[in-house]
């Protein structure tokens, strides 16, 4: 279950070379600020309550859906950061995902934002559920995207999904199956068109590089997580209020992971929205209206369940 595969895709794309495009009067302007033996790479957009950008395995802040991030930036203030180890960030001093989590909560508190809702995606829902169970002052909100719960509880994707997952070099059209279902690859090209206006115009900042060794030692973290259920019972005393939204199509990620965290969380909720890994930038527009009715306490009106009703699925 690794993000990693949106880097592949995005860096094979990038090298490809694009024209160049505006970036509608904002460019990203990044910041190193530096923590106990290593430094941090982050930037800032928009005004309103913080909302963290967590991400996934192998990727950086670069990487994320800029019309997502613009329609997300209109209410709340994002910050977007790369992992120690990522991008222009410094070393990774770590080895597990708690030692992000505790990365994230010192990063936060130097971007004065010592509190902040919490967004993380595939690998980076793995450091914000460490971030809710070990560290809940920091936490207002919870939203967990395409990821897990970790131990026996966690359903892994299809053989096939699994295979090109652990391919260090996959395809382009590999890697389309697992962001994109199959009737919805040319959308996933409409991504990347719209990735390399954005790098290019300095909407989002040209910041790519993930060495090997840090997208080994983060596929590493993920043996521990899936061989303990410590994460999924301590899921139980989360006390920020949780949205666990997936991907009904998703190879990756299925699911039901989804609904057992939702289940599992005292204020959980589930979502469901079209699309494979890659949901949240396919249904951006209906994942920024779900995130946007969450974060401000109102129902969202669809395809939301409550801890109850997901329960009733498992």
């Amino acid at each position: 279950m690794r993000a990693r595969l949106l880097a592949v895709f995005v860096l094979a794309a990038l090298a490809a070379g694009a024209a160049p495009g505006a970036a509608r009067g904002f460019r990203a302007e990044v910041h190193l600020t530096a923590l106990a033996g290593t430094r941090i790479a982050w930037y800032e957009r928009g005004h309103g309550p913080p909302l963290a950008m967590l991400t996934g395995t192998g990727s950086t802040m670069a990487e994320w859906d800029p019309t997502l991030l613009r329609l997300l930036a209109r209410r709340h203030r994002l910050i977007l950061f790369d992992y120690p180890g990522v991008g222009r960030s410094g070393p990774w001093r770590g080895d597990s995902f708690d030692s992000l989590a505790r990365a994230t909560v010192s990063l936060l508190k130097a971007t004065g934002a010592p509190r902040a809702d919490v967004l993380g995606w595939s690998m980076g829902g793995f450091v914000a559920q460490r971030l809710a169970v070990d560290h809940p002052g920091r936490v207002s909100r919870l939203i967990l995207a395409g990821t897990n719960p970790g131990g026996d509880r966690a359903v892994l994707g299809t053989p096939r999904a699994q295979a090109i997952d652990s391919e260090p070099h996959p395809s382009e059209a590999a890697i389309l199956r697992e962001l994109y279902p199959p009737d919805r690859q040319a959308e996933g090209r409409r991504f990347l068109r719209r990735l390399r206006r954005a790098s290019r115009g300095g909407e989002v900042p040209d910041d790519f590089r993930v060495p090997a060794a840090t997208v080994r030692r983060q596929v590493a973290a993920e043996d521990p997580w899936l061989r303990s259920n410590r994460n999924y019972r301590q899921l139980g005393g989360v006390e920020a209020p949780t949205l666990a939204a997936a991907g009904a199509r998703d190879p990756v990620v299925p699911p039901l992971n989804l609904r057992r965290i939702a289940a599992r969380v005292p204020r959980g909720r589930f979502a469901r929205l079209p699309g494979a890994h890659a949901f949240l930038f396919q249904s951006r527009r209906r994942f920024a209206r779900l995130v946007e009715g969450f974060l401000g306490g109102r129902p969202a009106g669809f395809a939301v369940r409550s801890a109850r009703s997901a329960r009733l699925e498992r």
